[in-house]
């Protein structure tokens, strides 16, 4: 019986018809994986299983992944991170930050109606002005309600899911947050991490229990770095009550 492997066209592209062919018919293919993304046991001859090709400058990694955390896809890569980093995709679209304001992002978990969801607080450096103005002001805020991101009060029930952006997890690591592409192609980076970013086996867990990522964003002075998960809540609840926080539900991408 062969695998149940699935093979895109990108994929196939770049691996060759004769490499793909081996795959789907079980010649090269793996009796078993760690999943790319969550990092758990797979079995190709037991569930659907993704090919993911990590491509660097000069080298190539075939991986694989459970099909319900992440698609066949080509990931680009740099030569020196090929085991994690994403490479930042090149495209002609405004950032909504300006480049020299850095966003923080932390990971943690948040209890909402007494489940645990795994959350990402974006937190920049500096103001964030918006393109092409010479302002002084801070236009965060605004600028992510204009990408579909919605004000909270409260932290008392999950956010509606923001089609179209997603959080990029491979390797067990957390690489992108992706919004759509202005030109109607592949998403491309909005925030990008400059190492892979480790999270918590519970983060982890809760993320391919839900699908999704959510995410909060506040300007910034407003959260910090707060070294424990209930002070992280704590001032969560501070912004929200403060009217200086917004949020989403981002799906993982590829689901």
């Amino acid at each position: 019986m062969p695998p149940m492997l699935d093979v895109s066209d990108e994929v196939r592209a770049e691996i060759g018809d004769e490499e793909a062919d081996r795959l789907l018919t079980g010649e090269s293919a793996p009796g078993g994986y760690d999943c790319t993304s969550c990092r758990t046991p797979g079995d190709p001859r037991q569930e659907r299983t993704s090919t993911v090709l990590f491509i660097g400058d000069e080298t190539a990694v075939l991986a694989f992944a459970h099909a319900t955390c992440l698609p066949s896809q080509v990931v680009k890569v740099t030569e020196e991170q090929l085991q994690g980093a994403v490479k930042s995709i090149a495209g002609d679209t405004a950032d909504p930050e300006p480049q020299q304001a850095v966003l923080g992002v932390t990971s943690g978990l948040v209890l909402i109606s007494g489940e645990l969801h795994p959350a990402l607080v974006v937190e920049p450096t500096a103001p964030i002005a918006r393109p092409g103005t010479t302002t002084t002001g801070d236009d965060f805020l605004p600028l992510l309600v204009e990408q579909g991101f919605l004000p909270v009060p409260d932290l008392s029930a999950v956010p509606p899911v923001l089609h179209g952006w997603s959080v990029l997890l491979a390797m067990g690591q957390l690489h992108a947050v992706l919004q759509p592409s202005p030109s109607g192609g592949r998403p491309v980076a909005w925030w990008q991490a400059h190492h892979p970013l480790q999270v918590t086996d519970g983060w982890r867990a809760a993320a391919g229990k839900h699908q999704q990522v959510l995410m909060f964003a506040a300007p910034v002075g407003s959260i910090g770095r707060q070294p424990r998960e209930d002070l992280l809540r704590e001032a969560l609840d501070r912004a929200a009550a403060g009217g200086r926080l917004v949020a989403a539900a981002l799906p993982l991408a590829g689901t």
